[in-house]
């Protein structure tokens, strides 16, 4: 394989894996900021359990997160030399304020939180878990200025064949990171939802403090229900904008060759043949692709080879098609993880509003497997989003073979490979050992919780004097 193909292995393992981990801690972030809120407003000490219990799981994720984040920042100044020079007086401002300021406040507030039980009042507590879900979110918003700007580049001019900011806001303005930033916050909601769902459901059916892991498990699967439909509408805000400004992106996650006639059906499941240009046979859904491109029954939907002789025609000579059957897959898969994840949100909320949960074991059982929905659905969407950008690594501006650094050898890159898999691989095992030994533990008990018991030392300490 050359240092190119080995190049794009790496960033594909490293991104998927580091997302893995991200869209966890901003979802858990928000539930256990409202399972303190409960705390501190009804005075229920089960919330406090929660929230501690839940606190502990969040921590072991937020570390291994840091971790595969920073390695992952390794790879692109290793073998991405050519992009990072070409990007970097773009990249350079939002990647500068979410370092300096988002991720920074969320580690301070973090910290504080960590150490704060029974040293700070409960409100202010409150407050720093509050502000750690705030800045995870800020900080989720200025790494997708970035994406967004790989996927639609605004507010630059090329100065001696690089790309420059001339207009901050303009960056903050990019349709693409609005339509793409709130798809990416609500499907980290739920995942964090189905994530506590999931363990709440295995703890039930254990008949371990049934009583608290219900309350947990009702909080998640009305956040995942409501998370899920909201990631649809904003997945279909994406995609109608897409149809726009990547309108070969779209084609190719429909597998769509030819410009479609007045109306456009949605392909169901195809089998695709990229050397012949066609699908050997498929199963479409009448008028759907023109409901989801124009939210009416007619409209046009540009084809695969039509849009090669236009982009042919505007950056000249060259294959502008990308993967079609990895692109066609991928986002068939994370539509069928998030209509999964829906139904399942929909059940458990009823089941959990007429107080029969308890009643559907074989539903239980399913939540602890369904916790990795969300996981397929993430990582499916970011495959789609960043193979169905090919050959670009900028859209228009770059093209991922630019990009390589010149001075990585083949060599050098599948060491680095083979170096960042086997780590990733023990920390995957370290994280679910940690996360299980954590669950089979359970949350604590007040009447022997750490921070009280000293508390109670020391008033029995004043007391005797």
């Amino acid at each position: 394989m050359e240092a190119l193909e080995l190049a794009r292995w790496q960033f594909g393992i490293t991104t998927i894996y580091h997302f893995l981990f991200v869209p966890l801690s901003v979802g858990m972030a928000y539930l256990i900021a409202f399972m303190q809120t409960m705390y501190v407003f009804k005075k229920d000490d089960r919330y406090k359990q929660l929230a501690k219990f839940w606190g502990k799981i969040f921590l072991l994720n937020f570390a291994i997160g840091v971790i595969t984040g920073i390695m992952q920042e390794f790879q692109f100044g290793m073998n991405w030399a050519d992009y990072s020079r070409f990007v970097g007086a773009v990249f350079g401002g939002p990647l500068a304020v979410e370092a300096l300021v988002a991720f920074f406040l969320e580690s301070t507030f973090l910290g504080i939180w960590i150490f704060g039980w029974e040293r700070l009042s409960k409100k202010l507590h409150l407050a720093c878990i509050w502000l750690v879900a705030l800045s995870a979110t800020v900080s989720a918003f200025w790494i997708l200025s970035a994406n967004s700007f790989m996927q639609e580049p605004v507010g630059y001019e090329i100065v001696n064949g690089r790309a420059e900011m001339t207009s901050f806001f303009s960056l903050l303005a990019n349709k693409q990171l609005w339509v793409e930033f709130p798809h990416v916050i609500f499907g980290a909601l739920s995942t964090g939802a189905l994530f506590v769902t999931g363990i709440s459901a295995y703890k039930i059916l254990r008949r371990q403090q049934t009583e608290l892991f219900k309350k947990s498990f009702s909080i998640g699967i009305v956040l995942a229900l409501v998370s899920s439909l909201l990631t649809a509408f904003a997945g279909h805000d994406q995609a109608q904008h897409l149809m726009k400004s990547q309108p070969m992106k779209m084609a190719a996650s429909e597998a769509l060759w030819h410009t479609s006639g007045e109306s456009a059906p949605w392909t169901v499941i195809a089998a695709i043949d990229p050397k012949k240009q066609e699908n050997s046979f498929q199963v479409d859904i009448p008028y759907a692709l023109s409901i989801l491109s124009n939210n009416k029954l007619y409209g046009r939907v540009p084809g695969i080879l039509d849009l090669q002789a236009q982009y042919e025609q505007k950056y000249g000579p060259g294959n502008y098609i990308p993967p079609v059957r990895t692109s066609f897959w991928s986002f068939r898969i994370m539509v069928a993880a998030g209509m999964a994840m829906i139904a399942l949100g929909l059940f458990g909320t009823i089941a959990v509003a007429r107080g029969r949960l308890e009643w559907h074991r074989q539903y239980l059982k399913w939540m602890l497997p369904a916790i990795a929905l969300p996981y397929i659905a993430n990582t499916t969407g970011w495959i789609m989003t960043e193979v169905g950008r090919q050959p670009w690594i900028v859209f228009g501006l770059q093209k991922t073979e630019a990009g390589v650094s010149p001075l990585v050898s083949n060599g050098m890159v599948a060491t680095t490979l083979i170096g960042f898999t086997l780590v990733y691989g023990i920390l995957a095992v370290i994280f679910v050992y940690l996360v299980m030994r954590e669950v089979r533990k359970g949350a604590e008990d007040p009447a022997h919780d750490d921070s009280d018991g000293v508390q109670q030392a020391d008033q029995r300490h004043l007391a005797s004097l």
